[in-house]
């Protein structure tokens, strides 16, 4: 597709050079933060880790780019180093065009240039991306770097970068002049879906798009954040290929490209299982309750059954006479959520319209008397009804008096749960 044609003067999703969009999400801004206390902290040295187009690259220059002018910074890419080449960079990165070959005289240069700056202004800064695949003779180097230290604390602050776990190489004895000046063990994360949406919308909207949300709708953005798992870099591979493959628009689900995708850095079962819940799992849908525009409550649908009405013992409880005791039912079955109508004396409405029964979708708009309830779910994209009996007709109640004769039990503190295996209610059995 042209990019005239989505409203877009330049390629949003560019793979190379400086993105048109710094989009900050939960784990990039908490990447900054270290670097930041890694920068301010008298011994500094953290590590930083994420698998391939995780966004590490585009972090630290962002990094770098926010201190100020008199801050000593040094960004290098290990990758196949040695010692000469090591320390070369090392000092071309902070000013210094040598035409030396021995590596003493090097890491002598580097030594007098860390401690002068550290004595007299800040401990200058040296980043290392791919650290892992320094030659052992740089690491070494490194090694003797990291024990400079004057009064105020260490010399040199480091940031090893890597797109694996650090932590066999930090167990190294030989590494151990680096481990035990470790201040943050740090770990990127990917976007959740909600972060992957704004950053796609973002990166749509910085390249003259003014309708970001028409190019990419919700169900896209989803499909996209599943594709990717979230990671940045792979975002914008996906994105920028979806839009190249359209021919209109909105951008199709047949368009959106599922390539293999890498795990995270992390070795924590318990880290392993938290980012699977983010990735794998649909958070659970939101209800946001308000009346004359104002917000007066938010809530999540944590169980697989919701009440709305006046009575406390509803789990949107809302005092209000145009409401019944028990006025509306949602029951959630895996990604669907179905509301039911309870019989109430002056109906529910989705979108202004009055409904017995409804599969809900993303944004809906719910009114019960005077109040609104928005329905917030970007999984929720169509109406059709699960194939499941359980949501067929004959069966999702019984019979009003079986919910009725339950709801009515409000002389005790909590209402008995409803159990998964018994149908609820269809109004006008």
């Amino acid at each position: 597709m042209d990019l005239g044609a989505a409203g877009l003067s330049r390629q949003p999703f560019p793979t190379h050079g400086k993105p048109l969009a710094i989009v900050s999400y939960a784990s990039r801004a908490a990447a900054i933060e270290m670097l930041r206390n890694t920068c301010e902290h008298p011994t500094g040295l953290s590590l930083l880790q994420g698998p391939a187009l995780s966004g590490k690259s585009t972090l630290i220059r962002t990094f770098v780019d926010s201190l100020h002018e008199d801050c000593s910074v040094a960004v290098i890419d290990g990758k196949g180093l040695n010692t000469t080449k090591f320390l070369t960079s090392v000092l071309r990165q902070f000013g210094y065009e040598l035409d030396l070959n021995s590596a003493n005289e090097l890491l002598g240069l580097v030594r007098v240039f860390a401690l002068q700056q550290a004595a007299s202004h800040e401990a200058p800064m040296l980043i290392i991306e791919n650290a892992h695949e320094l030659n052992p003779s740089a690491l070494r180097a490194l090694c003797e770097l990291a024990e400079l230290r004057v009064q105020r604390g260490s010399a040199m602050k480091m940031v090893l970068v890597s797109d694996r776990s650090l932590q066999a190489m930090m167990a190294a004895s030989a590494m151990a002049s680096i481990a035990k000046r470790i201040v943050d063990d740090f770990h990127l994360r990917p976007m959740n879906r909600e972060e992957t949406r704004n950053f796609l919308h973002t990166k749509l909207r910085a390249a003259g798009c003014k309708y970001p949300e028409f190019v990419f709708p919700d169900e896209i953005c989803i499909d996209i954040w599943r594709a990717s798992a979230g990671w940045p870099g792979i975002i914008d591979r996906v994105a920028l290929l979806a839009l190249a493959q359209s021919d209109t628009l909105p951008v199709a689900i047949t368009n959106i490209e599922h390539p293999s995708l890498p795990s995270g850095t992390w070795d924590d079962t318990a880290l392993v299982e938290d980012a699977a819940n983010q990735n794998g799992s649909p958070e659970p849908p939101r209800f946001i309750v308000t009346i004359n525009g104002k917000t007066i409550d938010e809530l999540a649908m944590e169980s697989s059954r919701f009440l709305i009405g006046r009575s406390e013992h509803n789990d949107i409880s809302i005092n209000s006479r145009f409401i019944s005791r028990h006025h509306s039912l949602f029951v959630r079955h895996g990604t669907t959520t179905f509301l039911m109508d309870l019989n109430s004396t002056n109906g529910t409405f989705v979108n202004s319209k009055r409904v017995s029964n409804h599969v809900l979708i993303h944004d809906d708009i719910i009114t019960v008397g005077h109040h609104r309830i928005k329905f917030h779910d970007p999984y929720a994209t169509s109406r059709q009804r699960p194939e499941s009996e359980e949501f067929a007709d004959t069966v999702i109640m019984k019979t009003l008096d079986d919910m009725r004769n339950l709801l009515a039990q409000e002389n005790t503190a909590v209402l008995p749960t409803v159990t998964e295996d018994v149908p609820t209610l269809h109004p006008g059995s």
